[in-house]
């Protein structure tokens, strides 16, 4: 009689990436339960999720679960999606910023509400298809071109030993012959790229939920009023697309987003170069003292870390300096630090500061203040 190594819960997408981890599991010995968190209205329209999220996307998942052999269920997470990740959304870019919902679901949905589901259900694990790979009590990057550690900075400490990554280790070709090696329909599904709750044009989207106020685009070397934006939501920092410049000789680019006043800032490529920033709602993966003196930071999914020094750390709060600028550091986006492969946490970009011609790095005391 085989026994069993643990309960699991797989959290499943529809997608290749979970449904091979659902696959590996149950090979391995584990007692599966296969879940999908519904985060679709009764109202829905055909358009209304993408396709890790939507009703096709639980049938394939329940065909997936039967061909595996586990047993399959469609938790409701409605109201829970809405309030924690679509309502903050809709705020940020509100307030001005660029949020990056992928994190608040993987930190207050996957690993918080659904690990507590976990738990009643008997089970001593959750389980993903994220490319990250879990050593004890530490996260790892998974396949340098699919990692997803930059997602996963604001889990708790404490679900860590909980956590389950199957195909961590592999890559992506890898996880799709796994798939057709056990006759998964999931095999060749195309990835989903998008916001899932957002099908289509984020504009569009944003229009459905937000007043666009048309206001003045201010140069911010000379202070003139050189254009007119369509509304401060749809900007971010960093854009040169869409500004409706193009009559003008200037080159600019969005420097920074003011709602209060209605103002979107645009300057040279140059001002949107920061050799540091501030963070809030800081979640460290290590206690403060571990800190290494010079550590990575990485302000974008796509981007490079470079190296950075913790000037400040405290009241839920951070200020880095980074050793090269990097461009377009914009609130509302990640701030992920790490030391080699090793997660070691992260933040919401709160505002950038120096100015990229100013570093600054070589030489600067460390000042760590904790509390």
């Amino acid at each position: 009689m085989l026994v069993s190594k643990g309960r699991v819960l797989v959290a499943m997408s529809g997608g290749v990436d979970s449904s091979v981890s659902a696959a590996l599991l149950k090979a391995q010995g584990y007692e599966v339960i296969g879940a999908m968190m519904r985060f679709w209205p009764d109202n829905k329209k055909d358009d209304c999720f993408e396709t890790c999220c939507s009703p096709d996307a639980a049938y394939e998942a329940r065909r997936v679960a039967d061909i595996v052999g586990v047993p399959f269920y469609l938790l409701d997470y409605r109201e829970e999606f809405q309030e924690k990740i679509i309502d903050p959304f809709i705020a940020g870019y509100a307030a001005g910023e660029t949020p990056n919902p992928c994190v608040n679901c993987n930190t207050r949905v996957k690993f918080d509400s659904l690990l507590k589901k976990a738990r009643m259900l008997g089970c001593d694990f959750v389980a993903t298809g994220h490319y990250v790979i879990r050593e004890g009590n530490a996260l790892f990057r998974g396949d340098p071109k699919k990692d997803q550690t930059y997602f996963l900075w604001g889990t708790p400490k404490e679900a860590i030993p909980h956590m389950m990554f199957p195909v961590g280790h592999l890559e992506k070709p890898q996880v799709r012959a796994i798939a057709e090696q056990y006759g998964l329909p999931t095999a060749k599904k195309p990835e989903s790229q998008n916001i899932c709750f957002v099908q289509g044009d984020l504009k569009e989207f944003l229009s459905n939920h937000l007043t666009a106020r048309p206001g003045p685009l201010v140069d911010l070397e000379t202070g003139e009023v050189i254009g007119e934006h369509a509304g401060a939501q749809f900007y971010t920092v960093g854009q040169k697309k869409g500004l409706g410049l193009f009559k003008t000789h200037l080159e600019r680019y969005v420097v920074r987003v003011n709602p209060a006043t209605n103002e979107v800032i645009v300057g040279p490529r140059e001002a949107c170069l920061w050799s540091g920033l501030e963070a809030r709602e800081v979640n460290l993966l290590v206690e403060p003292e571990e800190l290494p003196e010079t550590l990575e930071v990485q302000v974008r999914y796509r981007t490079k870390p470079v190296l950075g020094k913790v000037e400040r750390l405290g009241d839920g709060g951070m200020t880095v300096r980074l050793a090269e600028p990097q461009f377009a550091v914009t609130p509302g986006q990640s701030m992920v630090l790490y030391q080699g492969d090793r997660l070691l946490g992260g933040g919401f970009i709160q505002r950038p500061l120096y100015n990229g011609l100013e570093t600054g790095f070589r030489g600067t005391p460390r000042t760590l203040v904790t509390g």
